[in-house]
């Protein structure tokens, strides 16, 4: 840990002013970027599939190479405004929270939930959700949405609230991938932030005590009588698994610094107490791509001296994941060397906490694969609306667990089995698996689990000429 300067203010950034690209634009700029959109849309011929214009992604389904001329976005990546009065701002749908954050933090707020990596946009986690540290209590990004402008399928613009004539709309945006339309425009809540997160990594020895004390702590929000604002938790074993709880504070000590050599995840085996500035605190996970970047060499002590840091990233290992998916240099090396093919297992999923112990020990006898993230919700209270695609029972705590690698496919098993059991397994114990990654479910039990009864009288009022892929064709089908 390195010991701060009291010359030096407490920092609620890395910068006291957000870059240039970071700052409001204004509701002018905003909609000539809205217009290139339109105009991009109406130049598209009709019966052709209506596509995003966009060169990243954070989605890991196989996706066939684009065609077809795309929207044009490239206008719709800011923050138009931001309103410290009212704790509100107006978000453009492709902004990342990467600049999200950065314009949120100069005023000292920020979004009520900041997904873990930086390039994921506001529009994309509430159309395909999102989660982080502050679910327990914030819910998911989506619930924070106060007001949404949408372009449809059919190419119209609508303002989407929750009880006016698009609330059905608002109601089923989330986790509709894009499907029923495209976010142009999102008002969203935002909450106050200090300058520092202090942190406890509390170490448990059996699963079951782990999943009591994430429903504890989630349903008063503290633990041995002090207050915890953010709550997420790694198993690295039956026998090893560790909650992260988070305090904000106004000062500390020392500050730690997981940018450079040292790394967050492995901290937590090391460290009981811990803290980081406001922006390194949301950040945490994204240096690392949790632990993935392992799998790339970065972890390596000499490796990491020589990697630059502005490389060490998310969105550079998901490049580096897709040109793997392209050549399979990896795949041909492990053939050269008589290793077993694998099966990619990228997925997270949510479980009722009172079934998260089952999960897991399922989970570790069967899936060679560790460590797993484990992360809270609660929808907000005052606030619950019926998600009409992703329902959840209100009053009720869910874990997501996240887990992200390859294991080897055993002799006379085939690829894709491994995350049908899991898909089996998560239904059979109530739960739900976020979409953004390979699916396997047979078309009625797809639309079971995510709204099947409302989702059809959505796409035929907002795409009622298919200019959309619908859901089951864009997140199981392979097109």
């Amino acid at each position: 840990m390195t010991a701060l300067d009291e010359r030096i203010p407490p920092p609620l950034s890395t910068s006291s002013v957000p870059p240039a690209f970071c700052l409001p634009k204004g509701a002018h700029v905003h909609r000539r970027g809205v217009q290139r959109l339109v105009d991009s849309y109406r130049a598209i011929p009709a019966g052709q599939t209506v596509r995003l214009a966009k060169h990243t992604s954070n989605l890991f389904r196989p996706r066939v190479a684009a065609t077809a001329q795309g929207l044009d976005v490239s206008g719709l990546g800011g923050v138009i405004s931001i309103d410290a009065a009212t704790r509100t701002a107006d978000v453009e749908g492709m902004c990342s929270y990467e600049n999200l954050v950065a314009a949120t933090l100069a005023h000292g707020m920020m979004p009520l939930v900041v997904p873990q990596l930086k390039t994921i946009t506001l529009g994309g986690a509430v159309t395909g959700l999102g989660i982080e540290s502050s679910s327990f209590r914030n819910g998911l990004p989506h619930e924070s949405v106060l007001e949404l402008e949408v372009l449809t399928g059919s190419g119209e613009l609508v303002t989407a609230t929750p009880a006016g004539e698009h609330a059905a709309l608002f109601a089923g945006f989330p986790n509709s991938y894009g499907t029923l339309g495209y976010a142009v425009r999102l008002k969203i809540e935002l909450e106050p932030v200090r300058p520092y997160v202090c942190l406890r990594h509390v170490r448990f020895a059996d699963l079951d005590e782990l999943t009591a004390a994430i429903g504890s702590i989630s349903g008063q929000r503290c633990w041995d009588g002090a207050e915890v604002d953010f709550l997420d938790g790694v198993v690295f074993s039956a026998a090893e698994s560790y909650l992260t709880l988070g305090s904000w504070a106004d000062d500390v000590p020392a500050a730690s610094d997981y940018t450079g050599p040292e790394i967050y995840y492995r901290s937590i085996r090391d460290r009981g107490r811990d803290a980081l500035t406001a922006h390194d605190y949301l950040w945490r996970w994204d240096t690392d791509w949790f632990w993935c970047s392992r799998a790339f060499g970065a972890q390596h002590p000499v490796a990491r001296r020589v990697w630059p840091a502005r490389y060490r990233r998310s969105d550079v290992y998901h490049r580096i994941v897709g040109l793997e998916n392209r050549f399979h240099v990896a795949a041909w090396v492990d053939a050269r060397r008589g290793r077993p093919p694998r099966e990619r297992v990228v997925q997270d999923i949510e479980i009722p906490v009172e079934r998260t112990a089952d999960f897991l020990r399922w989970y570790l006898a069967h899936v060679p694969m560790t460590p797993v993230w484990v992360c809270p919700l609660r929808l907000r209270a005052g606030g619950v609306r019926p998600w009409s695609l992703y329902p959840l029972r209100a009053g009720a705590t869910y874990v997501n667990a996240g887990f992200w690698g390859t294991v080897p496919i055993a002799p006379g098993r085939a690829d894709g089995d491994v995350n049908r059991e899991i898909e089996r397994r998560v239904a059979d114990l109530g739960g739900h698996k976020s979409l953004y990654s390979d699916a396997y479910y047979g078309e009625q039990e797809f639309w079971a689990a995510y709204g099947g009864e409302a989702y059809p009288a959505l796409k035929r009022r907002y795409d009622p000429d298919g200019r959309l892929l619908d859901l089951y064709a864009k997140a199981v089908q392979r097109r």
